[in-house]
């Protein structure tokens, strides 16, 4: 494998940990800082995101391509979870009332930015560019 292509391999992994390390710091901005009580489903999109940092790093460090194997199927499945509760947060009948989400309710917007913009979107767009990556460096490595 040419440099200039493992080059291009360290840095997507670069980028994909650096958005994996920024949506877990949000997160725990919103959580911890804000105050802002988690619902059920965000806790099982930290399920998926918060192991990504740790594999992303690791593949950073020991610069193995192969990490990506695993971010691509967390982000997939994360985002999955991600764009169900955005749904139910945006679209009238998904969102009924008769969803039990625990204590919070999942249909709940802590925030909305810009008429769009909640808390299920910015990490469906974290994952989006976590399995893009992934995708990208897979092929790049050739696996």
């Amino acid at each position: 494998m040419s440099s200039s292509r493992v080059k291009a391999i360290e840095n997507l992994l670069t980028f994909a940990w650096i958005t994996s390390f920024v949506a877990t710091l949000g997160s725990l901005y919103f959580s911890e800082i804000l105050q802002y009580t988690p619902c059920e489903l965000c806790w099982y999109q930290r399920i998926f995101m918060y192991p990504l940092v740790i594999i992303l790093g690791i593949g950073v460090f020991k610069k193995d391509a192969k990490a990506a194997r695993y971010s691509l199927l967390l982000s997939a499945i994360g985002g999955c979870i991600s764009l169900y509760h955005y749904g139910i947060q945006k679209i009238d009948f998904l969102g009924n009332n008769s969803i039990e989400c625990g204590i919070v309710p999942c249909t709940g917007e802590y925030i909305n930015w810009l008429g769009f913009i909640t808390i299920p979107f910015l990490a469906l767009i974290a994952f989006i560019i976590i399995f893009v990556t992934s995708i990208t460096i897979l092929k790049k490595a050739g696996r």
